[in-house]
């Protein structure tokens, strides 16, 4: 078993979250970039060129890439003979502690929006600073009760994976789910889809990262289309028959013309990604999940 400090995996959550915010990965700007060269659209290429120097002046002056700092998704990817080693004073803690410990601390230090409220109908009051309003405690940090959105799953060896996600509310609230009759053909999963992205419109801030999760259950579906968005924006599906629907739907999402911020261009979409389980006999879940341009997520391993 390889015990590692709580300290350490709660100081690299902290990197992530603020990397995550300052930097846009080199496959997205890459993306972004090859979209301006070819985009017909004189008005929409410099949308786009407008894009990338904004993703250079954030690097450079370690600013947000976007005022909308995201809520928090974790991915943690837990070797089986990994193990938190729990900080001096402590008897126990365990690593969605480290986590959560490393989100507050990012968005601190980083300078980033916090923006979760912590009931999500009543009084929607934001979860801090603390002390809360009603004496509960918080750190204002972006997700609930203080807590990171942690998905986590054990794998073989003694490492861990982490990947931050900043997931803005703008274009998670355009992401939707369908339960579709088990004898539905691809035509007609692909018409949704596309229809989902017509829907979502220029509020969504194009162009997108489209994730697609066909399978699984009710909720593996939407983690699916989630999972899908960390994918290299250059790498297709490894199974022919979907990495040929990912490029049936981008030619269909960028034929809607929305382009660059919704005001017309080539480019509604640099990517779409779809990821699978299987299914029950009875079923056939479907998810899309939306990400604007400004497509944050950083990853490491300890």
């Amino acid at each position: 078993m390889r015990y590692v400090e709580f300290e350490k995996i709660a100081e690299q959550v902290e990197s992530l979250c603020i990397a995550a915010c300052y930097e846009l990965p080199d496959d997205v700007v890459k993306a972004i970039s090859a979209a301006a060269e070819n985009e017909s659209n004189p008005a929409a290429a410099r949308i786009l060129q407008k894009l990338i120097e904004n993703a250079r002046l954030a690097a450079d002056r370690r600013i947000p890439l976007c005022q909308d700092t995201g809520l928090a998704v974790v991915f943690a990817e837990q070797g089986a003979d990994f193990a938190v080693k729990p900080p001096a004073g402590s008897e126990q803690a365990t690593l969605v502690d480290a986590i959560n410990s490393g989100v507050a601390s990012g968005y601190e230090k980083g300078f980033l929006r916090k923006s979760v409220v912590d009931d999500p109908l009543k009084a929607r009051a934001n979860t801090g600073p603390p002390p809360h309003p009603r004496g509960l405690g918080g750190s204002n940090t972006p997700a609930p009760w203080g807590q990171a959105i942690i998905h986590h799953r054990i794998v073989p060896g003694d490492k861990l994976k982490l990947t931050v996600m900043a997931k803005g509310g703008g274009c998670e609230n355009k992401s939707q789910f369908k339960m579709f009759k088990p004898t539905a053909e691809k035509e007609d999963v692909i018409a949704w889809v596309v229809n989902v992205v017509r829907t979502a419109g220029a509020d969504a801030c194009p162009p997108f990262v489209v994730g697609v999760g066909i399978g699984g259950d009710f909720e593996v579906s939407c983690l699916l289309s989630k999972r899908a968005l960390l994918r290299n924006l250059g790498e297709t599906n490894g199974d022919e028959f979907y990495a040929a629907i990912e490029a049936d739907l981008l030619a269909q999402i960028n034929a809607l013309g929305l382009g660059p911020q919704g005001l017309g261009g080539d480019t509604t979409a640099l990517a779409v990604m779809i990821e699978t389980a299987p299914c029950h006999i009875a079923s056939l879940p479907v998810a899309v999940n939306i990400e604007c341009h400004s497509h944050r997520h950083k990853s490491a391993i300890i």
